[in-house]
């Protein structure tokens, strides 16, 4: 069967729903032709089961090296591998040795010590917006720096300089970008890991950059600053799109949210109910075929790259009943809003925790939380690899 080559869907019908072409290709044609920016062909894959196995099967990579980027042209003299250390972009069994260095510092004991502080520090940003008026942008001055402050925390990166690595992190991850700019936007951000890695070598402390050193004194300083540069950005970018989108959405659901006030207990639903929904990551997850394999009735050829569409698979209807509804009551909602295999986010629990206290303690804070502006009018990070709200102004 020949199929026609389409590029990456990119444009959304709604602030909250995935392009509308993944609906039809999943219906249609759930492993299709994708077409790339430099004229070469790829896969892209929509159905919940396909995504599940390209994504758990050691034939296919997660090295850049055997990528070709679905947005934009990068020149062949500049694609290469991820530096050590950075084991998103590896495969075993380089990425295993990594990752478990890393899951020892997600120990019980450190998880269960933030969760009252997460508490507080929710609790201390509902203060003073209170204290401020009755009115704030919700992603300045709540769903950023909650997630930004716990994760340097755990990292020990100095409080005063959250603001810092904001900025830096969001150019990063802005597509947008010409190639340079964003070559130039990685170099500003591991310059300031860099030396943050430096000084916790020097005056270490109980976090995680330096209980990486205790675990492994072989580590280099640049392995660590890899880490920490993945760590930050995925524990900061995505908690703090999934707060503002997450809050943006409830409010254009007030049925929904009604469930939530009346029953604060449901957060837990609610919580993997906004990620299944909305799918942040929002251009999906890309692979490297190493070999020839099928995949629903499709020939990959070894070379070829494949991108899965996480939101696609967490609105197939084959995995999920009424899938294009919200329900903050639906149960065993196995998405992969996280992703899948190996490579799935290895700080998923902590996230998990800080969407908890925050979404309950916010709806309880300000029973009366509305939009300040028509919805029309929220701005929306629409070029960024991770996807949300840029500002949402409310009163209360």
């Amino acid at each position: 069967m020949t199929i026609e080559a389409t590029p990456l869907p990119t444009t959304r019908p709604t602030p909250f729903d995935p392009p509308e072409d993944y609906r039809k290709l999943r219906e249609d044609q759930p492993v299709s032709r994708l077409a790339m920016p430099d004229g070469s062909l790829g896969w892209l894959v929509t159905s919940y089961e396909l995504v599940r196995f390209v994504m758990a099967d050691p034939r296919f990579s997660s090295r850049p090296i055997n990528i070709t980027n679905p947005l934009r042209v990068i020149p062949e003299d500049m694609r290469q591998d991820v530096n050590p250390g950075m084991f998103i972009g590896m495969d075993p069994p380089d990425h295993g040795r990594y990752r478990r260095l890393l899951t020892g510092q997600f120990t019980v004991r450190r998880m269960r010590a933030l969760e009252p502080r997460i508490q507080q520090m929710v609790i201390d940003h509902l203060d003073a917006m209170e204290t401020a008026g009755n009115s704030a942008d919700l992603v300045e001055k709540f769903a950023l720096p909650i997630p930004s402050l716990v994760i340097c925390e755990l990292l020990g990166v100095p409080y005063e300089e959250r603001e810092e690595f904001q900025a830096r992190s969001s150019r990063l991850l802005d597509t947008s970008l010409p190639f340079e700019e964003a070559r130039r936007a990685g170099e500003a951000i591991r310059e300031y890991v860099g030396g943050l890695v430096a000084r916790k070598r020097a005056e270490p402390g109980d976090d995680m950059i330096s209980g990486l050193f205790e675990s492994d004194p072989t580590l280099t300083d640049d392995e660590v600053a890899e880490m920490g540069l993945l760590l930050l950005i995925a524990g900061h970018e995505t908690t703090a799109n999934m707060l503002g989108l997450g809050t943006f959405l409830l409010l254009q659901r007030p049925d929904q949210l009604a469930k939530l006030r009346e029953d604060p207990s449901l957060v837990n639903n609610a919580v993997e109910e906004l990620l299944r929904y909305l799918s942040v990551v929002q251009f999906g997850t890309m692979r490297g075929v190493l070999e020839d394999v099928e995949v629903g009735g499709q020939q990959f050829r070894k070379g070829e790259t494949v991108i899965c569409s996480l939101a696609a698979a967490n609105r197939d209807p084959a995995r999920f009943d009424n899938p294009e509804i919200l329900d903050i009551t639906r149960t065993h909602s196995t998405h992969v809003a996280f992703g899948h295999g190996i490579h799935q986010c290895l700080g998923q629990q902590l996230s998990r925790v800080e969407m908890q206290i925050a979404f309950r303690e916010l709806f309880a804070r300000f029973p009366n939380l509305r939009l300040a502006v028509e919805p029309g009018e929220v701005k929306l990070r629409d070029t960024s690899v991770v996807y949300g709200a840029a500002s949402l102004p409310v009163a209360w």
